[in-house]
């Protein structure tokens, strides 16, 4: 185990937050706010805390092994969500750290569950640096050291594999610095493209830069206790486009920015996905026609909470909890789906479920023809059978991880369909649930224990479980 280059790269990760906290105390001092103080301290303390860990842990070898790559994308995530709470409590506009750090994580995990119970009351500052940690949290933190900053080390694919959720993490480029810069500036370029249409549909400014955050993040924090449904059909519709947008594995864009036309188009996992949001939205149009005034509001609805659900985004321009019971549950099943591998989305991703289906499909081919090879394809590229394998462990181990959790959170006496949501909704970074956790209601009902356990959720949902139960594991830390 490389220590010090495992906390050498976690102090490079907190100088960069306390960089990047110079933003919100600009917009904090643009509106006059007194939370300007609280966020220059915090960024003072992250400097500090950054400089201490590569101070006293300068590597003697910059080698990073795959064991190493989880620790440091587990610890990283740790450490920015605990000192990225900070301001929160010392405005005193989250008193408590616990519910901070909570609010924290959300935002960094591009979850966009919140304890706020009201969120128009907050200062502009540090509204701008919630929903800023989702922008940061949506493509990874140590892809966006990796994209500023040379590693040093011939395996940091292991940081990207790490921290970049799907099935597999390649290279778009020979070097991992120039996958990693071209990672961030199709996605920069599609946050400045959404902001361009939020501005030409009247949105304010600020609003625009910070529900295009939430958007290029899958995240879903907002201004608004409404959160979308305030704002004119228009502006709906755009954030419908590029919630579905950012729901896309970013290796398509670089495949189309390339000219690789053809071979963007054979993505199976992109028609997948399409599809099952063409299907959930027609079906819950035909189940709640009723509901609104003509097809077309239906439809819009329809479209949105799709697409804010599947692609965990969380945002909402109407309560579905008052859905009838089969688009919830429609809803619900799309909270596991989540969006595809390589996205800023979570949930289980589009490309295991297809996965998953073609090991059905040969299993079944195999019991009537048991002398058959069957060998699963995903894109024309024959997989071998320990890919296929470790997608399903992981499906495995991640409904024994939903099952705990929500055993846990079955404690508290809130029903069986809040806490199943909940629990759901934090594991698949999706953010509102349905009952009392759903888009008109939020997460301050529950104990400290219970926060602290779906926090702990986010961060598993969004690291996909191993980064952090590696680091957590007493044995990771023997010397070999």
């Amino acid at each position: 185990m490389n220590y010090r280059m495992i906390f050498h790269m976690v102090g490079q990760i907190t100088k960069l937050e306390a960089a990047l906290l110079l933003l919100p105390t600009c917009v904090a001092l643009l509106y006059r706010e007194s939370c300007v103080f609280a966020l220059l301290f915090t960024a003072v303390f992250a400097l500090c805390v950054g400089f201490a860990f590569t101070l006293f842990s300068r590597p003697r070898s910059q080698v990073i092994f795959a064991k190493e790559g989880f620790v440091i994308v587990a610890l990283a995530w740790m450490l920015l969500s605990a000192i990225g709470a900070i301001p929160f409590c010392l405005t005193r506009e989250i008193p408590s750290y616990i519910d901070a750090f909570f609010e924290t994580v959300s935002g960094f995990t591009t979850t966009g569950a919140s304890i706020l119970t009201d969120v128009e009351s907050m200062s502009r500052g540090l509204l701008f640096w919630r929903s800023f940690t989702h922008w940061i949290g949506g493509m990874g933190v140590l892809v966006l050291i990796m994209a500023l900053l040379p590693t040093g080390s011939g395996r940091s694919i292991h940081i990207m594999r790490a921290e970049v959720p799907g099935v597999t993490v390649g290279k778009l480029a020979p070097r991992l610095r120039d996958t990693a810069k071209i990672l961030y500036l199709i996605y920069i370029a599609l946050t400045l493209v959404e902001i361009g249409f939020l501005l030409a549909g009247g949105m304010s400014a600020f609003d625009s830069v910070v529900h295009a955050f939430g958007t290029a993040g899958t995240g879903g924090f907002g201004v608004r206790a409404d959160s979308i449904a305030g704002y004119s059909p228009y502006l709906q519709w755009v954030i419908t486009v590029f919630m579905l947008l950012f729901g896309v594995n970013f290796n398509v864009y670089f495949l189309l920015v390339m000219r690789h036309f053809g071979k963007a188009l054979r993505n199976g996992e992109l028609w997948m996905y399409l599809c099952i949001v063409l299907c959930a939205t027609g079906l819950i149009t035909l189940n709640t026609v009723s509901l609104y005034n003509g097809v077309g509001e239906t439809v819009r609805h329809a479209a949105f909470q799709v697409s804010s659900i599947i692609t965990t985004t969380g945002y909402a321009t109407t309560d579905f909890n008052l859905w009838p019971d089969f688009s919830k549950a429609i809803l619900l099943a799309l909270m596991f789906v989540g969006g595809c591998a390589g996205s800023t989305a979570g949930g289980l991703k589009v490309s295991r479920i297809l996965l998953l289906f073609k090991t059905f499909r040969r299993d079944l081919q195999r019991q009537l023809h048991p002398h058959a090879v069957g060998a699963i394809k995903l894109d024309g590229k024959r997989l071998d059978d320990g890919a296929v394998q470790s997608v399903s462990a992981y499906i495995l181990l991640y409904f024994v991880v939903f099952g705990a959790g929500f055993l846990l959170l079955s404690l508290e006496p809130f029903g069986l369909e809040t806490n199943f949501s909940a629990m759901a909704a934090c594991l698949n970074n999706v953010g509102p649930g349905f009952a009392a956790v759903g888009p008109a209601g939020n997460f301050s009902i529950y104990s400290g224990f219970s926060t602290l356990l779906l926090s702990l959720a986010m961060l598993l949902g969004r690291l996909e479980i191993y980064a952090l139960l590696l680091t957590l594991t007493p044995s990771t830390w023997l010397k070999e």
